[in-house]
């Protein structure tokens, strides 16, 4: 898709619902209409490899490892017209007011995280990106117990349900969360 002017796309969702395969496909199409692209993830995710955006399904994408959203510009080269942030749950607010910034700029920027952390409550600045998004794409995981559309993170210690109380950020994969709907979602208090 080629662009005029700048936006900001947001794809969200719970783990395993395509969030990073839909990014990365986002990717290489600016790449094939020969638009400079840049990926910036979050250093704490290295569930895969350190300096690509990796998919649950194994698709990749070069990245840039960062330690927070403020590193974005200072990182960004000046000949790019797409900027990737991947996992953006896991950065501050200040990724808001980049990511509008690099719009306003007239840069297109794609935003991928969970929506909702394993509580089933609203993730970082997941929101507020969602809320100021030109455009939005919630997709939907399988549930683990019924089969039916996940919209929902689980997260399991020792096969069970994680406590309400347990920390938020965990890095992990299929070991240790799985997708659920919300009747089967559960989080004990």
């Amino acid at each position: 898709m080629k662009h005029t002017h700048g936006l900001v796309e947001v794809v969200t969702g719970s783990m395993f619902s395509g969030k990073t395969d839909e990014l990365i496909r986002r990717l290489v199409r600016a790449r094939i209409a020969r638009q400079k692209v840049q990926v910036f993830k979050p250093a704490i995710d290295i569930r895969y490899a350190v300096e690509k955006v990796t998919s649950h399904t194994g698709s990749n994408f070069e990245a840039i490892p960062i330690q927070a959203a403020a590193m974005i510009p200072e990182k960004l080269d000046k000949d790019t017209t797409v900027v990737a942030i991947d996992e953006a749950q896991f950065f501050d607010l200040q990724v808001v007011d980049i990511a509008r910034a690099l719009a306003d700029r007239g840069l297109r920027v794609i935003v991928a995280g969970l929506d909702m952390d394993f509580r089933g409550e609203p993730f970082g600045p997941m929101p507020l990106l969602m809320a100021q998004a030109e455009r939005v794409d919630k997709l939907q995981a399988i549930c683990m117990v019924c089969g039916d559309a996940a919209s929902r993170t689980q997260r399991l210690v020792d096969d069970k349900p994680a406590h309400y109380n347990d920390p938020v950020v965990i890095v992990g994969a299929s070991e240790m969360y799985e997708a659920r709907c919300r009747l089967h979602h559960e989080v004990p208090r």
